[in-house]
Parts: C-alpha cells; sequence; structure tokens
C-alpha cells in the first residue's frame, strides 16, 4: 500500500490543503490527514465536502478525553471545537481515527476506556485510537537493544521508519529535506538528505521517542 500522510502543526493552515488531498487520491494514493479538526478546517467546508470518501482518513488530535486535560494542552475552549469538528466529519461520512494521549497518572487502558465513554456520550461510534504517552524527552527511558525484537515479540521491519519518510519544506530553505520520522523534525541525526532516495537507508533508534512511542510504546503515526 502506498500513503501519504499530511500533518503540521495544522495543515489546513495551507489554503491550497484540499486540492493537495484531491490531488493525491487521483494519482492513487491512500491518504492520512492530521488535524485537530478546528476552525482552519471548517473553513473548508465546502472544498472538503466535494473529496471522495475512498482512501481518505481524517486522524483528529484529541489530547485527551476530558476538557479540562486537553485544554491545558491546547487552550481554553478548544476541546468543545474540536469536538465539533469530529462530529461535522463523522456527519459527513469520512473514515475517523483519533490521536490521543494517556497521562502519567493513568493507564491505556484507562485511557481507551475514557475515549470510548466521550464518543459513546457523543452518539457516535469509538473510532480507532492511537494513544501516545506523554513527550518528554528528559524522562529517562529503558535502552533499545537488539534482544528487544524478540523479548518484545516486534519485527524491525514493523516500525513506520523502516518504510516511510517524513518530507518537510522549512521556511526560507530552497529545498525540501527528508526527515526519519515526524517526532523528530528538529534533530539533526534525522535528517537524511534532500530526496527520498538519499534517505533510502537505514534509521539509527538513537533517540529517547524511539523507545517510548515505537518500540516500546507500540506507537503509529500511519492509519
Amino acid at each position: 500500500m502506498r500513503e501519504i500522510g499530511f500533518t503540521g502543526g495544522e495543515p489546513f493552515m495551507n489554503r491550497e490543503f484540499p486540492a493537495m488531498i484531491a490531488l493525491a487520491q487521483a494519482r492513487g494514493f491512500e491518504v492520512l490527514v492530521l488535524t485537530n479538526a478546528m476552525r482552519p478546517l471548517r473553513r473548508f467546508e465546502a472544498l472538503v465536502r466535494a473529496l471522495p470518501r475512498e482512501r481518505l482518513t481524517f486522524r483528529v488530535s484529541l489530547d485527551h478525553f476530558t476538557a479540562v486535560a486537553h485544554d491545558g494542552e491546547r487552550g481554553e475552549g478548544s476541546f468543545d471545537i474540536a469536538i465539533d469538528g469530529i462530529k461535522w466529519l463523522a456527519s459527513e461520512g469520512f473514515a475517523l481515527a483519533i490521536a490521543g494521549r494517556h497521562l502519567g497518572s493513568e493507564s491505556a487502558a484507562e485511557a481507551q476506556a475514557g475515549y470510548a465513554a466521550l464518543f459513546a456520550g457523543l452518539g457516535l461510534a469509538c473510532p480507532p485510537l492511537v494513544l501516545f504517552p506523554e513527550m518528554d524527552a528528559a524522562a529517562d527511558v529503558p535502552e533499545i537493544t537488539t534482544a528487544c525484537w524478540s523479548i518484545l515479540g516486534v519485527e524491525p521491519d514493523s516500525l513506520m521508519c523502516a518504510s516511510s519518510r517524513m518530507v518537510v519544506r522549512r521556511r526560507g530553505a530552497e529545498a525540501p529535506a527528508v526527515l526519519a520520522c515526524t517526532l523528530l523534525a528538529y534533530d539533526p541525526q534525522f535528517e537524511l538528505g534532500a530526496t527520498l532516495a538519499q534517505a533510502a537507508r537505514p534509521v539509527a533508534l538513537n533517540h529517547p521517542h524511539c523507545a517510548r512511542f515505537c518500540v516500546l510504546g507500540g506507537a503509529s503515526c500511519a492509519a
């Protein structure tokens, strides 16, 4: 499967973004849109409504199943705006997924139950849910060794950086840059070149997020 994922910040800040989605779909790609489902998305309702539903998934960032925790990260009132955006996308028949967090004070199972209760209260089936731990690059994390693969039952090729790359065009840059990971956009050791061909090489798992999110956490930014 070939998939193009669009992320940001918020990709709908780009006024050309709905046309970019349509172009990727027209060329036969699966399309994953990572969005906050807030006002930048809603200003393009007519253009988004016109998009084909096939091969298109919106993954909405909902930082917690409670307004207090979500608003603490995104700003007061942002939870209600995001929920309204989720309800609109669902009413329009788009495939949905949710990217959430589980706080250090709760287990993944407790967070999953919280999200399920939230969507039940909204009268919606709970979308596929990916939970990320709280991001703290300074927090201690177990070291990854080659023995981890057999201990955890994880195949190295299953990690996103084994087969996926992120292409960014930084403000003022003359050319795009190809990175190993969406979570590590500012660490130079994960900048792999200016083309996909240059970036088609193994990635060393040298960052705490590699262990916390991917190897031990089992998280993925793919649909």
